[in-house]
Formats: structure tokens, C-alpha cells, sequence
């Protein structure tokens, strides 16, 4: 049973910042790092996915969507501004302290799995009308990632969308991992905090057969050499 106001952020409304024309590179900045150690690699690219997802909400009000990048201000902002709900779930940050960072042998353990899905995707079924999954299916090892797929199954109402982000380079040992900003309703601020061990990467056809129960695949490839992907439950 949900406690109340789990998880649930309301921002304030507020207009999105300028960014730059979807046809061009992306921009690129350099800030602090969250840890504090390193630098924080900021793009603003273009995304077709993002832009997908929201052709999809933008003429609604009232949807509930789900965040699995963390909280982050712009993006409840941005999503609270179009009339909408936002959850946030720090995604990565539970699976962490769930299975330990970059630890794949526990993730085919049964009870674990199960506390992971309680603290990370505790909901009703139907309950979502998209979700915002942005790049963490990588660091799911099999059964792990197949009972997330199962659950997210559940969660979201039939038609609705998730966005998710895939390395085209199915060959990497390691793998930049991001921080997701809304900017505009086609543009994204795209932060890299740093590499990680991906469990495992995905082609087009392991993609299509990993989300095999939902209604369709949809894929667009950018200069970046991240696969957008818009799953249609």
C-alpha cells in the first residue's frame, strides 16, 4: 500500500529555458560532478525520443507520469507545467543500495528481486499513463530485468508510452551513464556522470524481444550513438 504522497513532486509552473535548434550539435559544458569529484559533462542535444513522448501527452492533462532519473527540479517543472502529475524514483541509486554498485550476481536472486520491485515500483497496477525510464535497463542483469519489464507491464495503462535510452555499441565494457534534464519539449540537457559496467547492452532485435508483451518498438538512432527508444504499452 502506498504511504501518502510517496514519491510525489509537485514543482512549481515555470517556463522551459531556450535551447538550441534541434538540427544542431549538441552544446557542450562542463560543470562540478554531483560527487564532487571530477567533472560533470553537460550536452544539449536534441531528442526525437523525447519528442515522441510528449506528441503523445501534450494534447492530455492530468496524466500521472513516472521519473526514474532521481528528482530533478526541471523536470517536475517541465512536466508539472503541462498539467500533469509527476513521481520520481531514483532508479540506480536503489538498485545500488539493493544489489551493490556494479554487482549483477544478486540480481538473480528471487527475494531480492522482490525487495528491489517494492522500493523501486511500488504501484498500482494501471496507475501510469507514461514513464520517463531514460537509461537504466543497461544495468539490469536478465532476471532482474525481465521482472522489471513484468512489472512495468503492470503499472502502466494500455496506450501509454515509456522512453527509454540504449548504447548503440553493443560491444562496450563500459559505458557512460547520465542524468536526464528536460529542456524543451524536443531537446534534453543530458549530463554524464562518470562510467559504469553495463550488465548487458541491446540491438534492435534483443530490444524488440525484451519488450515482446507491449503493443510496439519504436527506434531512433542519434549522432550521440544513443538508441532512443518509445515503447507503447
Amino acid at each position: 500500500m502506498l504511504e501518502p504522497l510517496k514519491n510525489i513532486l509537485r514543482g512549481r509552473a515555470v517556463s522551459a529555458s531556450a535551447g538550441p535548434e534541434p538540427s544542431g550539435a549538441p552544446a557542450r559544458t562542463q560543470l562540478p560532478a554531483r560527487n564532487g569529484v571530477g567533472k560533470e559533462i553537460l550536452n544539449t542535444r536534441p531528442s526525437r525520443g523525447l519528442q515522441e513522448f510528449f506528441t503523445y501527452i501534450r494534447d492530455q492533462s492530468g496524466l500521472t507520469i513516472l521519473d526514474l532519473g532521481g528528482a530533478s527540479q526541471q523536470n517536475v517543472n517541465f512536466i508539472t507545467n503541462l498539467g500533469h502529475r509527476l513521481y520520481s524514483e531514483d532508479f540506480l541509486k536503489i538498485l545500488n543500495e539493493t544489489f551493490g554498485l556494479d554487482d549483477t550476481v544478486d540480481q538473480s536472486n528471487p527475494g531480492r528481486i522482490e525487495f528491489f520491485l517494492r522500493q523501486a515500483l511500488d504501484y498500482p497496477e494501471g496507475h501510469f499513463d507514461g514513464i520517463l525510464a531514460w537509461d537504466v535497463f543497461e544495468y539490469l542483469a536478465p532476471p532482474l530485468l525481465n521482472a522489471v519489464i513484468e512489472r512495468m507491464h503492470q503499472i502502466v495503462r494500455p496506450k501509454s508510452y515509456m522512453l527509454a535510452f540504449f548504447h548503440s555499441d553493443d560491444k562496450l565494457d563500459a559505458v557512460p551513464f547520465y542524468t536526464f534534464r528536460i529542456q524543451e519539449l524536443n531537446t534534453l540537457q543530458v549530463a554524464e556522470q562518470g562510467r559504469r559496467r553495463p550488465a548487458q547492452l541491446f540491438n534492435n532485435r534483443s530490444l524488440e524481444k525484451l519488450f515482446g508483451r507491449f503493443e510496439s518498438v519504436k527506434f531512433f538512432l542519434a549522432k550521440d550513438r544513443l538508441r532512443e527508444v518509445i515503447i507503447k504499452a
